[in-house]
């Protein structure tokens, strides 16, 4: 059991340094200009398009296959469209600052969603191999830092002070480590479910990216800040 437990902490480190790191490095730069704000935002966008389409959706259809991937996606959207309404939803030009707040946290959930199955992996890379469950944990840090920038964008443009920022971020990575246990526990996990769990986390995250970050972007500033934001989002992610 103590080996367990031991696993379960090198999960939660994977993810809770992978996404705090990530935001940290927004949070330093502290409160931005209205224009930097549509930039943030365009720019968390492109980074989630990247995580998904580059990482998310590839390994999710080959773990199981497209049905299985399908049936997750749209499971994802359909869950984040069911929150939305259970979030009370603040627009801009009203309270602008708890419209970022509750985006921000929005994506939290979404990052959530996706750090829980690939803490499995962990945890069944350990049940087989000390050095397989190792890489996979150092390589889901490194994966995770895009997403912590992707979450502190919105939680900075909603006024949150630069430590809670890190600290927020820093507690999405967490399900990463309920992951990890879960799967040195049971050791074998079935690559169908995950293959949905990724498909719902990339669902998720798009819907994430379309129904609030890019609009929001675009109300904030010119249609060219939002393009830009997120273009540079797509290459950061790329490159990191």
């Amino acid at each position: 059991m103590t080996y367990i437990w031991q696993v379960s902490v090198i999960g939660s480190l994977a993810g809770v340094l992978g996404t705090g790191l990530g935001g940290l490095l927004i949070a330093l730069f502290g409160k931005p200009h209205r224009t930097v704000l549509g930039f943030l935002l365009a720019f968390s966008g492109g980074i989630m398009l990247t995580v998904v389409c580059r990482d998310l959706l590839p390994e999710a259809l080959a773990l199981g296959n497209p049905f299985s991937t399908l049936a997750g996606l749209c499971g994802g959207i359909a869950a984040m469209f069911a929150l939305n309404h259970v979030v009370p939803h603040i627009h801009p030009n009203s309270q602008e600052s708890r419209a970022f707040l509750r985006i921000g946290l929005l994506i939290g959930v979404g990052i959530a969603m996706h750090n829980f199955p690939e803490g499995l992996a962990i945890g069944a890379g350990y049940a087989a191999s000390d050095s397989l469950g190792l890489g996979l944990a150092i390589a889901l840090a490194l994966h995770n830092i895009p997403e912590g920038m992707a979450m502190a964008g919105p939680l900075i443009a909603g006024k949150v002070a630069p430590l809670w920022t890190a600290l927020w971020t820093a507690a999405a990575g967490l399900p990463m480590g309920l992951g990890a246990f879960a799967g040195a526990l049971f050791g074998e996990v079935s690559t169908a479910w995950l293959s949905a769990a990724l498909g719902a986390a990339g669902g998720a995250m798009l819907y994430l990216v379309f129904h609030e970050l890019l609009p929001q972007s675009h109300t904030l500033n010119r249609p060219a800040t939002t393009y830009y934001g997120a273009v540079t989002g797509i290459i950061v992610g790329f490159l990191l």
